[in-house]
């Protein structure tokens, strides 16, 4: 998948400051080509419970944000999202306090 059909699925406007991000991202992302193939069918599974994947502003990194309400709700997001990280081997690291998990690569 090219950079700018990554950026179009995630839902940003395609410019030359989303595409330089994406481009560290992928770079920072480890075995990316491993994690890509996965990373969509999350974000679009995501969004029906109001959560979804984004370039984070901080890391060079995707990042999964858990947004769902309602405390059973916001649990079982975090269980399809370790589930989705079991499943296809890939690292991802908890924010501190938050429902929000930097992508970081394939394991």
């Amino acid at each position: 998948m090219t950079n700018d059909a990554i950026l179009k699925q995630l839902g940003y406007t395609v410019t030359q400051s989303a595409m330089a991000q994406v481009e560290k991202v992928i770079k920072n992302t480890h075995n990316f080509e491993q994690v890509e193939k996965h990373l969509i069918t999350l974000h679009d599974q995501l969004q029906a419970h109001l959560s979804y994947i984004a370039l984070s502003s901080n890391k060079d990194y995707f990042k999964i944000k858990n947004e769902a309400k309602g405390t059973e709700m916001i649990s079982e997001v975090n269980e399809i999202i370790a589930h989705w990280s079991d499943k296809y081997k890939i690292d991802i690291e908890k924010v501190d306090g938050k429902d929000t998990y930097y992508v970081i690569g394939y394991k």
